[in-house]
């Protein structure tokens, strides 16, 4: 039996219809025996045929076939966490979800649960992987999945448009979506004119909380399939009218504002490239990643590049860009290397932290970020180096002297206590846990580029 020395995975112990291991890298569904009927509808009414030509559900092959259950083998993507996804991320997904359930009903299936980790990023584009979502519809029932919907896609998105993007990071403490009364409260009051925020917020908090208390049956009365058709295409008229928060931030506009002149900047990308080269990376990490100026290049030598920055708007830009280009091998993500993606959820091993989920790759790329980590961050040289160290084999590091106009810039209000922000401290700390490789002067500019790897 192919799950015979496979490992559970921890996120999919509470579904009650099937349960996903992994094995050698492969990840199996295992589907029981009380799902095998709508598993074959599924199948067989051309749902899956359909969602596949739309690239909206994760393809998979059947591996065994036993009157007890059935074994899939999905196409294994990366797993990232809607506190990752920037806002277009989270709309996106939030439209699929609707549009899946749209289509469903179109075969007589429904989607039973619209729960943001179902979604995941295959090519930039949201797909559903969780194969035994959808049950059968039964004509005259309401949305089993509205609630949940909004409370995943609908609070986070209104809050971060209207309120503050970094709301987002209500999630973490959240794994079941902001709730509607939280969102009701700390949206401002003109949305209650607005009809669509008003009716699945305001409205949808208000019903909720009449009939909270369990002893109180829920009287949803009776809506047909095309009124409820009707009602899905209202909910993707509502999300596709919630737009990006309007925040001009300094990431965002990064290389518009650096201090490289056109010919040390087309230097630096010269030197990244050769190092890339050399290395020759199937998977690679590219930390402060701004809008993805050089991921797209590390991406031309690389299978895979995780794009990462702590910058909302940055990661906003690279993920439309990435969009726009049918780019394939750029996965663009929010990330703060202060506080990182943090292992959450039951026992805490619910949801992965983001090494965990990476495991250890090639090369990781740190470009202009050390000053920000030992002097905006208090952060070590060597305890950078460990952190670096833990994510990849290859390191290219990109040293920036203290007389460099934006370390100056960081000094500018504060008190500089950092006497070994120095080349030789910066050097000796990397030291303890890498050799250098490569070390090239980038020419008119106070920065130093490395290649290390890992003793």
């Amino acid at each position: 039996m192919v799950l015979k020395n496979s490992i559970p995975e921890t996120s999919s112990f509470k579904d009650m219809d099937a349960q996903v291991f992994v094995s050698e890298n492969k990840v199996y569904r295992k589907i029981f025996k009380s799902y095998k009927n709508t598993y074959s509808k599924l199948m067989e009414s051309g749902l899956y045929n359909r969602l596949q030509e739309l690239g909206l559900l994760i393809p998979h092959r059947e591996i065994e076939s036993s009157e007890d259950c059935i074994i899939i083998e999905p196409e294994n993507v990366f797993i990232s966490y809607p506190w990752e996804w920037c806002f277009s991320q989270i709309k996106d997904a939030a439209l699929a979800t609707l549009e899946i359930q749209k289509i469903a009903l179109e075969y007589n299936m429904s989607l039973k649960d619209a729960n943001f980790f179902n979604i995941q990023f295959r090519n930039n584009k949201p797909v559903l992987i969780d194969t035994t979502s959808f049950e059968e519809y039964t004509e005259g029932e309401p949305w089993c999945a509205y609630r949940q919907f909004c409370e995943n896609f609908l609070t986070v998105l209104s809050l971060m448009s209207l309120v503050d993007f970094r709301l987002r990071d209500f999630i973490i403490s959240n794994l079941d979506g902001i709730p509607l009364d939280l969102a009701s409260k700390l949206l401002p009051f003109r949305t209650r004119f607005n009809p669509g925020l008003f009716m699945h917020i305001h409205m949808h908090s208000k019903f909720q909380n009449k009939y909270s208390d369990n002893q109180k049956k829920i009287n949803t009365g009776k809506i047909s399939k095309e009124q409820l058709k009707i009602f899905i295409d209202n909910l993707y008229s509502v999300v596709s009218g919630i737009n990006p928060p309007a925040s001009k931030t300094e990431w965002g506009e990064y290389y518009n504002s650096t201090n490289y002149s056109d010919e040390s900047f087309e230097i630096k990308k010269n030197l990244v490239k050769s190092f890339v080269d050399y290395v020759k990376p199937s998977v690679s990490i590219d930390f402060g990643a701004n809008n993805g100026e050089f991921s797209r290049l590390i991406a031309e030598f690389c299978g895979k590049v995780l794009s990462l920055d702590i910058d909302e708007m940055a990661v906003e830009y690279n993920y439309n860009k990435a969009k726009q280009n049918r780019e394939q091998n750029i996965i663009p993500l929010v990330y703060d290397i202060l506080n990182p993606s943090p292992a959450v959820g039951f026992e805490n091993k619910e949801r992965k932290d983001l090494v965990t989920r990476i495991g250890r790759v090639n090369l990781v790329c740190a470009l202009a970020l050390v000053h920000h980590l030992r002097i905006g961050g208090n952060i070590p040289f060597e305890k950078q180096a460990e952190f670096f160290n833990t994510y990849g084999k290859f390191l290219i590091i990109e040293y920036v002297a203290k007389n460099d106009s934006k370390v100056e810039g960081l000094l500018l209000n504060r008190k500089d206590v950092f006497e070994d922000y120095t080349l030789e401290s910066f050097e000796n700390g990397f030291s303890k846990y890498y050799k250098i490789l490569k070390k090239e002067n980038i020419q008119n500019t106070q920065r130093t580029l490395y290649l290390m790897e890992s003793l």
